[in-house]
């Protein structure tokens, strides 16, 4: 993967002449003029490595620019120059973390063995860090249930593959999850998974974040920006609720997809892009197919190989599990002790149907460790914030068995749904409050349940 530097001098003659040397060593090079731009140029640019000038007489010197950006990207490698250095400048710009100290006048020879050693250091750095992340493995899909090893199998099989992956379910029940997992067992795994989730970004910046501007592509593009399928070059990028983007970028997207090139907002040539796509959609796309609302060409492209995540109601054997693993991380966030939850707290974690999937299992978890009196929780203290199980004393005649469990399931969704519309006097917002979802989850359930409000 090409290496990219950053310069950062005053002088315009220094930055030309390291651009220069660097471009004919076939580095992607950007530079800024003074410290005040660097963070802008670090944020659109990415760099692995930043030649930074000591003495700069507009706006931030080099070493409060070594020091915030010290504090803002520890993993940047940072090459300090200059021609007036002192002992004290020296020790002071090593202690903060500079790689090495230049003097001017700077040789090609000189720079050019400082910055391999640098890009050396840097991906040294981030292997290390991918490693401490596999054995740590935060992100572990957590569960025995036949589902859930169904779904650990599948992720198996398509991981080492380069494969296109689309991942359903429902909000909540981990589907970025398993597009992390898929990254970490590929051979793509040293290099990076970026993640974008395609409801947040304005639909007048979607083609911006997605493929990257030039300088001047649009009103406020003061610099040139690199888009998602830049950043996540050799690695895997991860498209969250794929199925909210529109017709038009959905076009651009199968282009890429179909040629390997990216064009950027008010480019005038494309660049290839070696990137693995994994998406994932809390929606039917091919119902959305047959609407019109998405491309049959593109559900195609990503549906090479489909993963479905079960809601949390249909693996409630995985609760135990994932209570203690969610409490540890709670723990740990929260500065506090791991809840142990007694076997009746276990209980009744079970029998609530949640709506809101493992993410409303983990808010709840994280309440009571922020609120409880007890590390080993019980059923009272759960039913503080779940509320009272519905009984089991005398079955409701409502929702008999009618031989199909989607339908029973659906039923008694549509029961609860109801009630705490009622329960709320038709205020959707406060409802889902009670259900503890969000507005935006309760609304898309509604939808698909023929709920009327």
């Amino acid at each position: 993967m090409t290496a990219r530097v950053l310069i950062v001098d005053d002088e315009p003659n220094i930055r030309r002449m390291l651009r220069a040397v660097l471009e004919e060593q076939g580095y992607e090079v950007s530079d800024a003029g003074g410290g005040s731009e660097v963070f802008s140029g670090c944020d659109s640019f990415d760099p692995d490595v930043v030649l930074l000038d000591l003495v700069m007489p507009a706006g931030p010197d080099g070493i409060e620019v070594l020091e915030q950006l010290k504090d803002r990207c520890p993993g940047l490698v940072v090459i300090m120059m200059s021609g007036k250095a002192t002992l004290h400048d020296a020790v002071r710009a090593t202690q903060l973390g500079a790689f090495q100290f230049l003097e001017k006048p700077l040789s090609p020879e000189g720079v050019l063995v400082a910055v391999k050693a640098g890009i050396d250091l840097y991906r040294t750095r981030a292997e290390n860090r991918a490693l401490r992340a596999e054995l740590e493995d935060p992100h572990k899909i957590i569960g025995s249930s036949q589902a859930i090893e169904t779904v650990r199998s599948l992720v198996g099989q398509v991981a080492p593959t380069p494969a296109r992956v689309l991942i359903s379910g429902e909000s909540g029940t981990g589907k970025e999850l398993v597009a992390r997992s898929i990254h970490r067992q590929s051979p793509r795994t040293q290099r990076p998974l970026v993640c974008v989730n395609c409801a947040a970004i304005p639909r007048e910046l979607v083609e911006s974040e997605m493929f990257g501007h030039d300088r001047g592509a649009f009103t406020g593009a003061s610099e040139t920006r690199r888009g998602r399928f830049e950043l996540a070059d050799g690695g895997t990028l991860f498209l969250d609720e794929v199925g909210e983007l529109d017709l038009d970028v959905q076009a651009k997207l199968l282009r890429v997809l179909e040629t390997g090139v990216i064009e950027r907002v008010g480019g005038e040539s494309g660049r290839g892009v070696d990137v693995r796509v994994v998406a994932a959609t809390n929606k039917d796309l091919g119902a959305e197919v047959t609407n019109g609302s998405f491309r049959e060409d593109l559900f195609y492209r990503l549906n090479v190989f489909p993963i479905n995540v079960p809601p949390l109601r249909e693996r409630t054997e995985d609760i135990p599990d994932l209570a203690m693993h969610l409490a540890e991380l709670s723990g740990s966030r929260c500065g506090r002790p791991a809840l142990h939850f007694t076997p009746d707290a276990i209980e009744r974690l079970r029998d609530h149907p949640w709506p809101g999937n493992v993410r409303e299992l983990a808010n709840v978890i994280e309440r009571l460790t922020i609120v409880g009196n007890t590390e080993s929780p019980g059923r009272t203290e759960v039913e503080s914030v779940l509320g009272k199980a519905p009984t089991r004393k005398t079955p409701d005649p409502g929702l008999s068995a009618t031989g199909s469990l989607a339908d029973d399931l659906n039923a008694y969704e549509m029961l609860l749904i109801k009630n705490a519309i009622a329960e709320a006097a038709g205020n959707i917002a406060d409802a889902a409050r009670r259900l503890s979802t969000d507005r935006a989850n309760l609304y898309r359930r509604m939808k698909r349940l023929g709920i009327e409000h």
